[in-house]
């Protein structure tokens, strides 16, 4: 990949179309990047001009007097090519395409123009972002050739002057949306070093910035606008090495409807829509997801002041002077998955000493006005974040007048030395820009939402545990060779669906135990076979061509005598077709929780392995989550954590729990099998799987397997 320094870090820019005329877009860059205190030297390039300014202005690149390090260009479509090589043959290292009119219009001419940028590039080993792009911004060498508003004109400098760190860089495909974060971000003094659009990415993408920033090391937190993705193992790739250098990725992907064809062979073909493979790998990886633009950046803001210092648990501190305010923020808190402990005596009673009577100590902390004006809002958090009970702390205020938080300055300051818990703050007025700077240079965000400000806390949370997770060795079991590759011939020998009879003994290879059964092909057969099994047993018929058993009438359950068997048996071949093997005899599994396992390849990622609560009504209802493969025991536990119905599994109404252990051990083992040979599989169904209780196990009841065409 070539060096992304050139780009985001040039000496030397040459502006291509530049014109004087502040209305339109070749103007308005200049007139963005003209007021802004950049140290390198800005040569516009114009037929037309001869000064644009006050900078002198070049017919072409090659008549520059030095070395161009960054070439912007924003001049008609069809001239980017041949402009592009010219800068090549001229040694410009990097260059950004602003111009659109490229591959996201109808026609071929456009996606043949990005294919000859994507040549030339390679060619003269330039970095490129574009076609189509709003350009981008470094806030912290003061170079904005973008024609952006949210970066023109500005009152405010890019960059809060006393944030030495917690940058932010955001990164969109999307020119305006990605602008619109920073426009978003920064009256709430966070510190974007970065705002970088990709436009239509015919060279360099989303993940290509995100993988040089991580190596640069300026970048505390990602914002991230995504349309596709074009190579999934690139993300996988990418968001692993940001989790394990504690760099959290937030984004929004839009697109997230299934609108695609999906095949109707397996209930997992089905379920397994690709929103559901990107949320399973986001899920995986810490990748958080946000609803809007201001979520995005309210999450942002909570990793950008404490990404060094996250709560160690869920376990949250509520300080107010407000009652009403701190109980709508319990219950916020408690729907994000966050939990509001009762206060321990030796806590209570030191805030206590500060109470009227009609306050409360017990969480959340309601010390109303009175005493508020005692302890300061820094004060009383100082009391509560004291409890080791607490793992962070939200204070909820009125920030409406900064004079409050004014005469606490300095013990602010003090606060944010002292505590090693998060502070969260967040006013139930609209608060004022004053109280933002008074608390952001003190160390602390200032949210506007409850919502999000009690979501920023739970993310914090959930993202340590699994950074936790993901910085200790998975322990990843590997397959036995002889049986992995004995599975693999009979896979590979195999026609293209696989019935339930055959699917089993590929899954016994994994230690994947399923029920009792045989294959039968007479009504005789049936009934000798059926005396082989203690209880009842159920009849399957087994054909390709029949992928659904009960739809087509090839199954009856519950079959007790020699009779009903050998009646059943008729019943069910009447479903039969040419490609028909014979019926499955099987005994009658005892009742449990019905569980979907499958796994399903997806055309980005690759195998995607599905957990779910399943049964004939499971595309109905579905509460199901995927995941990559393969998964350790801690990421087992994580996906069937992500279910709805996961308190089900611990008993209710009186029921004992399931046999969760034996589930887990099952989604470890399956996630071997898609490691092993999902390159062949296209679907496979466990459908549905019985959970029984404690110590009981579980029942692999049916199965199906459709392989890759």
């Amino acid at each position: 990949m070539p060096d992304l320094s050139a780009l985001l870090w040039p000496n030397v820019v040459a502006v291509i179309g530049a014109s004087p005329e502040p209305d339109i877009l070749r103007g308005r860059i200049m007139q963005v990047m003209n007021g802004h205190a950049y140290k390198g030297t800005v040569y516009p390039i114009s037929r037309s001009h001869d000064e644009i300014l006050g900078r002198r202005c070049y017919a072409s690149i090659d008549k520059v007097p030095e070395k161009v390090d960054l070439a912007i260009l924003i001049i008609p479509a069809q001239f980017v090519p041949a402009t592009l090589a010219a800068c090549g043959e001229a040694g410009v290292r990097a260059a950004q395409i602003l111009t659109s009119g490229f591959a996201e219009e109808p026609g071929e001419g456009g996606a043949a123009m990005e294919d000859e940028i994507r040549a030339i590039a390679k060619r003269y080993d330039m970095a490129v972002f574009g076609p189509n792009s709003e350009g981008f911004a470094n806030a912290l060498n003061a170079l904005c050739p973008t024609f952006s508003p949210a970066v023109d004109k500005t009152e405010r400098p890019l960059l809060p002057p006393w944030r030495q760190n917690g940058h932010i860089t955001v990164v969109a495909q999307s020119g305006g949306m990605g602008f619109a974060f920073y426009d978003h971000g920064r009256p709430k003094e966070l510190p974007f070093n970065y705002i970088v659009t990709t436009g239509n990415e015919a060279c360099l993408g989303i993940l290509d910035v995100v993988d040089h920033l991580l190596d640069e090391g300026k970048t505390d937190a990602f914002i991230l606008f995504m349309e596709d993705v074009k190579r999934g193992e690139q993300l996988c790739r990418v968001a692993e090495k940001a989790l394990k250098a504690g760099k959290p990725i937030i984004l929004t992907k839009i697109g997230t409807s299934d609108a695609g064809a999906r095949a109707a062979a397996s209930h997992t073909a089905s379920l397994a829509g690709s929103y559901q493979a990107y949320q399973g790998i986001f899920q995986r990886y810490g990748i958080i997801e946000g609803g809007n633009t201001e979520e995005i950046v309210d999450i942002a803001a909570a990793f950008s002041y404490h990404g060094r210092n996250l709560p160690k648990g869920k376990r949250v501190g509520i300080c107010t002077a407000s009652g009403g305010g701190g109980g709508w923020m319990a219950d916020l808190c408690v729907s994000a998955g966050l939990e509001i402990p009762e206060l321990d005596a030796k806590t209570r009673a030191t805030i206590d000493a500060y109470l009227p009577a009609y306050g409360t100590s017990q969480n959340p902390i309601d010390a109303t006005a009175q005493a508020v004006r005692v302890t300061g809002y820094g004060g009383l958090a100082r009391m509560a974040a004291g409890s080791d009970i607490l793992d962070g702390i939200i204070t909820v205020a009125s920030c409406r007048h900064p004079g409050v938080l004014q005469r606490e300055r300095e013990d602010l300051i003090e606060l944010a030395k002292e505590v090693d818990k998060p502070i969260l703050f967040c006013s139930y007025t609209q608060p004022h820009q004053d109280s933002t700077a008074i608390l952001s240079q003190a160390g602390f965000p200032l949210f506007g939402n409850m919502a999000n400000c009690a979501r920023a806390m739970a993310e914090m949370a959930d993202y340590h545990q699994l950074r936790q997770r993901a910085l200790a060795a998975p322990r990843i079991e590997s397959s036995d060779a002889g049986s992995r590759d004995k599975v693999a011939a009979q896979l590979a020998a195999a026609g293209a669906v696989l019935c339930e009879y055959e699917v089993k003994p590929l899954l016994a290879a994994y230690g994947i135990a399923t029920a009792e059964e045989a294959l039968a092909t007479s009504a005789n057969d049936a009934v000798a076979l059926a005396k082989t099994f203690s209880g009842p047993v159920a009849l399957k018929i087994q054909s390709p061509d029949i992928l659904h058993k009960t739809e087509a009438g090839g199954l009856a359950l519950s079959l007790a005598t020699d009779a009903a068997v050998r009646t059943a048996y008729d019943q069910v071949m009447a479903a039969a077709t040419a490609q028909t093997r014979g019926v499955l005899v099987q005994a009658m599994a005892p009742k449990g929780h019905e569980m979907i396992l499958g796994i399903n390849h997806d055309a980005t990622f690759g195998p995607m392995l599905m957990l779910g609560f399943g049964g004939i009504y499971v595309e109905v209802n579905p509460d199901v989550a995927l995941t990559p493969v393969p998964l350790d025991r801690g990421a087992a536990v994580a996906l069937l954590d992500r279910l709805a119905g996961r308190p089900l599994l611990d008993g209710v109404r009186g029921e004992g729990p399931a046999d969760i252990d034996a589930l887990l051990d099952l989604v470890v083992k399956l996630s071997r099998f898609a490691a092993d040979h999902g390159a062949m599989i296209g679907e496979l169904d466990l459908n549905p799987v019985l959970v029984h209780p404690a110590g009981q196990g579980i029942s692999v009841v049916d199965a199906l397997l459709v392989k890759r065409s």
